[in-house]
């Protein structure tokens, strides 16, 4: 193993690998290695740290070591990389390359930490192996639909898929944060016995690794690294109201209407899929939606705005197909038929890594949605959703699928909000059902995707929260209720709407949606294609569910848009400093052991401790309160905290206990 310094860089070289270690931003290395030549980039997202970091490399009697502030790094004759936080060693390589007495016999073990196994004709399958802490805790690496907040014992999944946001940034509870920095497909497995991450396939090794002294500024590092999110408008932080589907202009003015007429405020009113005349022509229907601008002109004399659906697809019928395909703006497969998704028809996606095809989409949803009063944009399945996820068969501008396919979701936001942008709009905010690292630069609302109507489901959606905001996405949400609805009038549903509102009160977004079953309402046309074939489901807006149920969604709502004030401030203090609105117990108690394994239970912001009801026919649960006084939010009960109590909770009661510190704490109306 030979060493040198590059550039302020540690270089490391053996045979044919290069290993690269340099300070990368505040108590943070950037790990490289590679069997190339050079060193590739990497996914774009890690940005340069806006001021030079010096760091202390020291090379002597063949080993060698770079440390900045907090974190160091140390390679031993062997090439195995250990790195340290404040002293104490938190990442070792897993290498076992020795003679080993197994049962009298000599053994040779052979693994390999950084282990390159070459792919006939392309780049590099990678496993990257380290040695495991069975006390460990992990959090963070966005979303997974698995009812699992600790993420130790856990394989997961580097793809992205319908409900699944893979963002592969991971938090310790021994202080330190690892970012996977390589956007194509793989694993990460957090075993007892060994942690492996491993890449499909790529040019080389590229992790971020960073220390801190607690996990607030973990984040907080992670994000001045990837970007924070832009401004929230306050005109978006009230009730978002959608289902699954307005099938026409006229249904969508009736809602508003009645929302007007009943003095229910309301900020979003949602346009959801089909309302196109094929996939891929992104423009109304003119049969079902004769005049977009008026229409919009009308919901904005109410004070709403009009958010719509796109989709990536393109249909092989539709009116820009041929010169799509033409230019080399839609994605490739590798072998077989050119097809990439055939729901409701024979489509391929948009191939956003081309920055031709992001351009091209922007303008045609410009002219035929921006340009007549469209305020949002919903970008739906943009993971990207795929007939089979043979990853191995797709091809893009950038690359393959394997070596760059999770980045998919984040190009296509920042296909709108360049668009955005360039057209004047100062606060972007765009709805998506997938992201990457980095993602909340672009503005994105990430919501869950199509999830059971269950409390199942609910238990799992306040995980998934929790650890997106760990992994650095500030803006996040759910479809209240769920996406999946066998029977809207049955009480049990109802039942679950309504603890899943009053949850979502204390969420980033506030957003009604889901399909309402039973799906037995007749379509509009006898056409295969344009707004009126498709089914609908049942009324999902706020008076849909019976008189008493919208009693209580409208007193959440008004509790909602009381607190406005407070949600500015913490939407302000995430465009500041990158941290969630949804925190994990940890980040604002980390001292306190008992936070770090609540997984059904956070803080809203540093105030507000919310424990949503969890379970059906439930009237009360277990809540654990950190030392201090909390007072019950809606009844001003006080309680002394350092215990876990049992918070008796009805139907209309927020589930909610605020932090009483002598603080000035009146920052909502009462």
């Amino acid at each position: 193993m030979r060493f040198f310094i590059e550039e302020g860089a540690l270089i490391a070289r053996n045979r044919h690998e290069t290993l690269r270690i340099e300070a990368w931003g505040t108590d943070a290395l950037r790990l490289r290695a590679t069997l190339n030549p050079a060193f590739d980039e990497g996914s774009g997202v890690l940005e340069k740290p806006k001021e030079p970091v010096l760091a202390h490399i020291q090379i002597e009697d063949g080993f060698a070591s770079i440390e900045n502030g907090k974190i160091k790094a140390s390679v031993n004759p062997s090439g195995v990389l250990s790195v340290y936080r404040d002293g104490v060693r938190d990442l070792h390589e897993y290498h076992r390359n020795y003679d080993q007495t197994v049962t009298k016999q000599s053994v040779t073990l052979k693994y390999e930490p950084r282990e390159f196994k070459g792919i006939a004709g392309g780049d590099w399958r990678l496993k990257w192996r380290l040695e495991s802490n069975p006390r460990e805790r992990f959090y963070g690496m966005g979303q997974y639909q698995e009812p699992v907040m600790n993420l130790k014992g856990s394989f997961l999944e580097l793809n992205q898929r319908n409900s699944q946001v893979s963002v592969p940034f991971v938090l310790s509870d021994q202080g330190y944060g690892l970012f996977w920095n390589m956007a194509g497909t793989g694993r990460a497995t957090f075993g007892n016995n060994l942690t492996e991450w491993s890449a499909d396939a790529t040019k080389g090794l590229d992790v971020w690794i960073c220390a801190g002294s607690d996990p607030k500024a973990i984040v907080e590092t992670f994000t001045e690294m990837t970007g924070r999110p832009p401004h929230m408008p306050s005109d978006l932080l009230g009730l978002w109201q959608c289902k699954l589907r307005y099938r026409t202009q006229k249904e969508v003015l009736d809602v508003a209407r009645q929302y007007h007429e009943r003095g229910i405020p309301l900020d979003v009113i949602v346009i959801d899929f089909f309302h196109w005349t094929r996939q891929g022509d992104w423009q109304f229907d003119p049969v079902y939606w004769p005049d977009p601008k008026a229409m919009c002109d009308e919901l904005h004399s109410y004070g709403i705005k009009v958010m719509v659906s796109i989709w990536p697809s393109v249909d092989k019928k539709s009116v820009h197909y041929a010169e799509m395909e033409e230019l080399g703006l839609l994605m490739q497969t590798e072998s077989g038929a050119n097809q990439t998704y055939d729901y409701q028809g024979d489509c391929v996606e948009v191939d956003v890594f081309n920055p031709a095809a992001r351009e091209y989409i922007w303008n045609v949803c410009k002219k035929n949605y921006y340009d007549l009063g469209i305020d949002l944009f919903w970008l739906d399945n943009i993971e990207p959703d795929l007939a089979v996820y043979d990853y191995e068969n797709y091809r893009y501008y950038g690359g393959p699928h394997l070596e760059c396919g999770n980045l998919y979701p984040q190009l296509m936001a920042k296909a709108f909000y360049d668009g955005l942008k360039a057209e004047g709009e100062e606060d972007v905010c765009l709805l998506t059902r997938c992201g990457w690292a980095g993602n909340q630069k672009y503005g994105t609302v990430i919501w869950s995707g199509d999830v059971q109507s269950n409390f199942e489901t609910l238990r799992t959606q306040v995980m998934q929260g929790l650890n997106m905001g760990v992994a650095g996405i500030s803006w996040w949400t759910t479809d209240i209720g769920g996406f999946m609805t066998d029977d809207y009038h049955d009480p049990a549903f109802v039942e679950l709407l309504e603890r899943w509102f009053a949850w979502a009160v204390f969420t980033p977004i506030l957003r009604l949606h889901g399909t309402r079953g039973p799906l037995d309402i007749e379509p509009l046309s006898e056409l295969d294609y344009g707004g009126g074939y498709l089914y609908t489901g049942h009324d999902n807006e706020i008076w849909s569910y019976g008189e008493e149920a919208q009693r209580v969604l409208k007193k959440f709502l008004e509790m909602r848009l009381a607190l406005k004030p407070y949600i500015e401030g913490l939407y302000d203090e995430a465009q500041r400093t990158g941290l969630p609105l949804m925190r994990a117990m940890f980040l604002e108690y980390p001292d306190d052991t008992a936070c770090w394994d609540l997984d059904d239970q956070y803080m809203f912001g540093d105030r507000l401790l919310v424990a949503p009801i969890l379970e059906a026919k439930a009237t009360s649960r277990l809540v654990y309160l950190p030392a201090g006084t909390w007072k019950r939010f809606g009844t001003g009960e006080i309680v002394e905290g350092g215990r876990t109590i049992t918070m008796a909770c009805a139907i209309d009661e927020a589930p909610v206990y605020e932090k009483v510190d002598g603080k000035e704490n009146g920052k909502w109306q009462r």
